[in-house]
């Protein structure tokens, strides 16, 4: 079952396992996720459609159809928060695990950013409006009010349980999540047609992307731009916006993540004691660490920095500047991801060491956290694999191949091994939940159930008290307490380093191939092997799964090291 049931003391049967309500559940949720799935395939179709010149989608559609779906989701949001929210009871239960402050602190800073990236390209549209559609001086503007009250939205409401309006808000929730994930795509395939434009600028080749609008759209020729962006403010509000696209995409995708646990979470029944143990602690960075992880994670952030802006400024350069570059590249990565590798297996090895007990309660947040990282690393795997067939068949046995191919392979290593150590993090009880050893022998000793499910509905039964003396019963015993205290303090602070390490890491992984570092394409291997436009295709659909993936990391890594 989906929801946890809270059994009446006096009721003497357990609660049938369907209920007529949790089949209408069933029967609402099934109704939202109908209603997401066509619009979404809508918004798919035209936002895909308007990337190529040789297709009748222009992008002022996907602009129109964009708008609408944010205006219609800000509506119920307000609907939501002045009706809904409001009502007698309807807001039950709050969900302890969803929403965590460092999710939300994340969604306001991409927010804030989105903002600023709106009023860039409300400034680059404005700049020649004589010649541009209404709609894409409008389409920023209610973008700009969609991210103010979806983040207020957020703000307060990610924790609810709602009960009133059941299936008016999980058709709201659902709707606003597919809103998310089409503002998220429109910025992929915008993103993505910028950089196929750069490629086919520098090596002289065609592309069918849409670059600019249709001249007889515009009101154009077909001979030349009809809006040419030649002031320099123009110009700044141009490559402005660009570089804060990835801010919106995180934005996007960290809004949806919230709003699909909200989504679950409508109409949930919660026990008095959902929390299961985990107290709400105070972040304090690099606390109860050995430093060395801090250290050695923030070193190599500032060797990736330098890393990424050697790589930007030579790859465009001649080809023996191209190819420092992509060494400079891969050597950087190569030796990152070997250090990743290991320091998860690490982890994982601490683990088996750890006493703590797993935590099998159900819980949500936890359940989506684990799907989006096996989902996500499969774009970068897919990337991964490609690779190495082009590099194993095709490539000239030379370093810059042996260096693709070893990045590949270590890229595939890292992934799978973070999962690993970050999976069963997550999955462990807190700090002090450690099994019992003996079972409880009263109150319980002696009693049998016919039904199983009749021992949840009971209290627990606590050991018996024991008078605690100042001095341990043997020496074995005092022994024990001075050693097992600090052998468990000295893997929580293993774990926090291996943590707030990986965490760095997976931060300066995300920067690069989300402001444009794109070795897939100044590295000719694969495009030799594959084609132009099969590798494009490839790199374009996983890529941006692979960029959500190490910001997904960076969340789940830091809900570690607090639950460490």
């Amino acid at each position: 079952m989906s929801e946890e049931l809270v059994q009446h003391p006096k009721e003497s049967l357990p609660a049938p396992r369907t209920s007529p309500r949790e089949v209408w559940k069933k029967g609402g949720r099934l109704l939202s996720v109908l209603l997401a799935v066509n619009v979404l395939l809508l918004a798919c179709t035209l936002i895909s459609g308007g990337a190529f010149n040789k297709v009748a989608v222009y992008d002022t559609d996907v602009f129109a159809l964009l708008t609408t779906m944010m205006l219609l989701a800000t509506l119920w949001i307000i609907f939501y928060l002045l009706r809904t929210a409001r009502c007698r009871d309807a807001v039950p239960y709050r969900d302890a695990h969803a929403g965590p402050i460092w999710l939300r602190g994340g969604l306001v800073l991409f927010g804030i950013c989105t903002l600023v990236m709106d009023v860039f390209k409300t400034g680059y549209y404005s700049s020649f409006f004589e010649c541009q559609s209404a709609i894409k001086i409008l389409h920023p503007i209610i973008q700009a009010v969609f991210v103010i009250v979806q983040t207020y939205f957020l703000w307060v409401s990610a924790k609810d349980c709602t009960h009133t309006h059941l299936d008016l808000t999980r058709c709201g929730l659902m709707f606003t999540l597919t809103t998310n994930l089409a503002i998220w795509m429109a910025a992929v395939v915008d993103e993505s047609v910028h950089q196929a434009h750069s490629y086919s600028g520098s090596h002289g080749n065609a592309s069918h992307a849409r670059l600019a609008p249709d001249p007889q759209r515009a009101g154009g020729t077909a001979g030349g731009d009809p809006c040419p962006c030649s002031t320099a403010v123009c110009q700044i509000f141009q490559q402005g916006y660009f570089y804060l696209y990835p801010f919106n995409i995180e934005y996007s995708l960290f809004a949806s993540t919230m709003l699909y646990v909200m989504w679950k979470n409508v109409g949930r029944l919660l026990a008095p004691t959902h929390g299961h143990g985990h107290a709400p602690s105070r972040v304090s960075l690099f606390r109860e660490t050995f430093f060395a992880g801090p250290v050695l994670g923030l070193l190599l952030f500032v060797v990736g920095l330098a890393a990424f802006i050697l790589y930007e400024v030579q790859v465009s350069g001649e080809r023996d500047q191209t190819q420092k570059a992509l060494v400079t590249y891969y050597t950087f990565s190569i030796v990152c991801l070997g250090l990743m590798t290991l320091v998860s297996l690490s982890g994982s090895v601490i683990y088996r060491f750890d006493r703590r007990a797993m935590d099998h309660h159900k819980n949500p947040t936890r359940t989506l956290d684990v799907a989006l990282l096996m989902g996500a690393a499969l774009g970068q795997y897919a990337i991964s694999y490609y690779s190495i067939v082009a590099v194993v068949v095709g490539s000239p046995r030379d370093l810059l191949g042996a260096l693709n191919l070893s990045h590949a392979l270590l890229m595939i290593a890292q992934h799978t091994f973070q999962n690993v150590f970050i999976i069963e993090s997550l999955h462990r009880g807190p700090p002090g939940a450690e099994p019992c050893e003996t079972p409880p022998k009263e109150p319980c000793q002696g009693i049998t159930f016919a039904n199983l499910d009749a021992i949840h509905t009971l209290p627990s039964c606590p050991p018996t008290p024991r008078l605690a003396s100042p001095n341990p019963e043997s020496p074995q015993d005092a022994e024990a307490i001075i050693i097992s205290a600090p052998r468990c303090h000295w893997r929580r602070r293993c774990l926090k380093d291996i943590s707030l390490f990986l965490l760095l890491c997976n931060a300066i992984l995300w920067i690069m191939p989300a402001f444009g570092a794109r070795p897939h394409f100044s590295n000719t291997v694969e495009v030799d092997f594959y084609g132009y436009s099969l590798w494009a295709a490839i790199v374009n659909i996983c890529l941006p799964f692979g960029i959500f993936y190490r910001m997904h990391a960076v969340s789940s890594l830091l809900e570690v090291y607090v639950l460490s």
